[in-house]
């Protein structure tokens, strides 16, 4: 039988390219999420994924059933949402976000969308602009939620961890540092810095690591991620970023990556919200969380 948890499961699939990550995104295990496809399968007598593939891809019958997925679960979404709100005199859920990184939308955008999937009646929106104070907004009533890394002590402000990251150092394949396993803060020295236009204190290379030991290379920025990367790989300087942020150019060899340090530098994302409004905004969180693990590759749980 043909249920709707198929459908979303078929959705979650093609969309991932992975069964681990479609499990996460239905709130299933693996082994689980593989043997519901198992019994689908032999329901109907065909492959419903092409297992030769990596990443993996629907069979033609896994297709028809997405088409399928695509048409009927936005419709149960809005029948959904529609009931909801007619049996509740209560405001749809308003959810303005800031935030102070610019990588964060790589990951942002696509949790928001997952959310109105789930949701359909929120209405979610982007505070303009990249913010070095975000968490301001949350007090002065400008914002609902704000995605920072530094968990500052604010009264009124409660903090959930979303995931860890490592920031690695990016330079131009053949680059005089391309042998060494890591970067330490004296191989910067002499270097050009390639960022964002943000504050030093955003910076976790130069507040954790190039300050402490007193390195303080040349500086040059750049509003977007990939004209960084091009900067970079034509030997224009190094940068450190997430290392989500550059993955698709690091797999094709436009830039290498090494860690920083022995250890390597790792951060941590949280969300900051109202106190008052805590429970109120973990479903949201929790996609966040989900969404994030189904598409960026080497983060980690945070606690």
């Amino acid at each position: 039988m043909l249920e709707l948890r198929h459908l979303r499961m078929i959705q979650a699939l093609a969309e991932t390219g992975s069964v681990s990550a479609a499990a996460a995104r239905v709130h299933l295990t693996q082994s689980a999420l593989s043997h519901q496809f198992g019994a689908l399968e032999r329901y109907f007598g065909l492959p419903l994924i092409d297992r030769s593939r990596r990443p993996l891809r629907l069979a033609p019958a896994g297709e028809r059933l997405l088409l399928a997925a695509r048409r009927v679960l936005p419709e149960v979404e809005a029948a959904r949402a529609d009931l909801l709100r007619q049996g509740s005199d209560q405001a749809p859920e308003s959810l303005r976000i800031a935030v102070e990184c610019h990588s964060c939308f790589d990951w942002l955008m696509p949790a928001m969308d997952a959310y109105r999937v789930e949701r359909p009646e929120a209405e979610l929106d982007l505070v303009g602009g990249f913010l070095p104070e975000p968490v301001d907004l949350l007090l002065d009533g400008r914002a609902d939620l704000a995605v920072v890394s530094v968990p500052e002590e604010r009264p009124g402000v409660s903090y959930l961890p979303l995931f860890r990251y490592e920031i690695v150092a990016l330079l131009a394949p053949g680059h005089a540092l391309a042998d060494r396993p890591f970067l330490a803060a004296a191989d910067f020295a002499g270097q050009t810095l390639i960022s964002y236009p943000v504050p030093d204190q955003s910076l976790d290379l130069v507040q954790r690591v190039l300050r402490p030991a007193g390195v303080m290379p040349e500086r040059r920025t750049a509003e977007l991620t990939i004209a960084i990367l091009q900067l970079v790989a034509s030997r224009r300087g190094l940068a450190a970023l997430p290392r989500w942020a550059a993955q698709a150019q690091i797999e094709r060899g436009y830039v290498l990556a090494r860690g920083i340090g022995e250890e390597g530098l790792w951060s941590t994302l949280h969300a900051a919200v109202r106190k008052e409004e805590l429970v109120a905004r973990e479903a949201f969180v929790a996609t966040l969380r989900r969404s994030a693990f189904a598409t960026l590759q080497g983060i980690e749980q945070a606690t």
